[in-house]
């Protein structure tokens, strides 16, 4: 991973730090349910202002579609992240032009203020030069905290990087640092988990990893898949019976490159997919016809642990198992437990991310556990299939 800049090589006492952060949270009656993201961005934000920064951030919320939509509004955004920090955030009715340029004009040192939405412009999304431009205007320098947004070439996570002195925030920081030790420069053996529906949804991920891991289970429905390309009948379990060649390959490749790929020996099969359906364990090569796989087995769940063990490195995306539905949560919950208690007896460096992931280590009550846990769903998946982060890149020295 190239080398960026970060907050303690930025002079910023008196200057007008444009901050890109992710505000991106979940609003029900004007409200905001889950302020985790605000949370995690008060750092650089309280930290900017306290060495007397002008702050001024800049996020995008909703898909407004390159138009102003007063329901796609980051004012009350505004209102819960000045709770979050505690201070005062004011707010200005755009985010380039009069408006934005007059309300930066007026702050003091230390003052916090949220531009609106940057993609009530079209020039936003299409990284118009013209627009990053504008931006560029209230700002003397550019720090990008929002790894979420990584992924995109848009101008306020790419362009302005180019037109103003460039800075990684701490919460992106932190991201990067995490993600290196993941998969950039780890200590070995490396075990990467990855499970989910569909090996469709996947491709990219499982080919880059069996290159950089040395071991790699899969879970989820996505087991069936390499299962069935391997001759096993798993019933009427998930399947992308046409990706069998796929499967094939990426074994091949695994092989290859010395990476052991771990699939399921027994699983937890119902005929049913609802909570508290009846169930029972079978070898994989014995799965009823009318039944389906919806976790995998004890035996499974022992051979995973037996490599998180052996692992020093654990980078995971996706579950073992339908783990929103009891009783086919026990071999994520298993996993997750065991992957924690491992991480902090230090023996264990495990990075996770992905919505479902994410969720489920919650479930688990796990997620302060790991070394680092990414919520930056998009960017996090992209940065694991070894693709370039436009948002990222632009930060390099």
């Amino acid at each position: 991973m190239p080398k960026f800049r970060t907050l303690d090589d930025a002079k910023v006492k008196g200057k007008r730090a444009l901050v890109r952060v992710d505000l991106n949270v979940p609003v029900q009656d004007g409200k905001v349910s889950d302020a985790t993201r605000i949370e995690r961005v008060a750092g650089t934000i309280t930290e900017l202002a306290d060495k007397g920064a002008k702050v001024v951030l800049l996020a995008h919320f909703g898909r407004p579609k390159g138009k102003p939509d007063a329901e796609q509004s980051l004012k009350p955004i505004a209102e819960a992240t000045a709770q979050v920090l505690g201070r005062t955030v004011g707010f200005a009715s755009d985010c380039v032009g009069p408006d934005a340029v007059r309300a930066v004009a007026a702050m003091k040192d230390g003052d916090i203020l949220l531009l609106e939405n940057t993609r009530f412009h079209a020039g936003e999304e299409k990284n118009d030069a013209e627009f990053a431009k504008k931006l560029a205007e209230c700002g003397d320098l550019f720090v990008n905290d929002a790894f979420s947004a990584a992924h995109r070439a848009h101008a306020s996570t790419e362009g302005l990087a180019h037109l103003l002195p460039a800075y990684a925030g701490r919460t992106m920081q932190a991201e990067l640092d995490a993600l290196e030790k993941g998969l950039g420069n780890p200590k070995r053996p490396v075990l990467a988990i990855v499970g989910g529906a569909k090996v469709s949804t996947k491709i990219d991920l499982l080919s880059n990893l069996v290159a950089k891991v040395d071991g790699l289970v899969i879970g989820g429905g996505m087991a069936n898949t390499f299962l069935a390309a391997q001759g096993v009948n798993v019933g009427k379990s998930l399947c992308e019976h046409d990706l069998a060649g796929t499967a094939k390959e990426i074994m091949a490749a695994a092989k290859k490159s010395g990476c052991e790929i771990v699939l399921p020996v027994d699983g937890v099969v119902a005929r049913e997919f609802k909570a508290g359906a009846a169930s029972e364990v079978v070898p994989v090569d014995n799965v009823p016809a009318d039944a389906m796989i919806l976790d995998v087995g004890p035996r499974s769940i022992e051979a995973v642990k037996a490599w998180i063990a052996k692992a020093d490195t654990l980078v995971w995306n996706g579950p073992l198992g339908a783990f929103e539905i009891e009783p086919f949560d026990k071999a994520t919950m298993a996993a997750a437990k065991f992957a924690a208690e491992e991480t902090k007896a230090g023996r264990l460096v495990s990075v996770a991310g992905g919505g479902d992931t994410v969720a489920a280590l919650n479930q688990a009550g796990v997620a302060d556990d790991f070394t680092y846990v990414s919520t930056a769903g998009g960017a996090f998946l992209e940065w694991m299939e070894g693709k370039e982060l436009p948002g990222v890149a632009a930060l390099a020295k």
